[in-house]
């Protein structure tokens, strides 16, 4: 099993969310690993912006043409952009999961969830 590529910039979850941390908002997005496992994501049920939402807990749901998978937020805070262009074109999550596939903004209440961890963790949980 391949991890695919893992930006060090990143902090990721053991549920294969990445977050990039810019001040107090967090950029959240699912792995390279995770949308390979996925396969062809074909709705993203985006959250309402100003929806809170807790670390840990699912914040959207992705649709692929396997399954569906749960989303979790990397942090407590409250949505406050949501990555519109995913309703015509969910597929960005699998053609750019670190770039124009990120799913939501997150302006957090606390920092980051502090189980998550960087690059080279994620990379041995995955076993890449």
């Amino acid at each position: 099993m391949s991890a695919g590529k893992i930006p060090v910039e990143l902090r990721y979850a053991k549920t294969h969310e990445w977050a990039r941390l810019e001040g107090n908002r967090a950029t959240v997005g699912i792995t390279d690993h995770a949308q390979s496992e996925l396969t062809d994501i074909v709705f993203v049920d985006l959250p309402a912006v100003g929806k809170a939402v807790e670390a840990g807990k699912v914040a959207l749901s992705l649709e692929s043409v396997k399954t569906v998978s749960d989303v979790y937020a990397p942090g407590t805070g409250t949505i406050v952009e949501v990555n519109a262009d995913l309703k015509a074109h969910p597929e960005l999550v699998n053609q750019d999961p670190y770039g124009k596939g990120w799913l939501f903004r997150l302006e957090l209440a606390k920092g980051l969830d502090p189980a998550l961890v960087d690059a080279n963790g994620y990379r041995s949980l995955v076993g890449g």
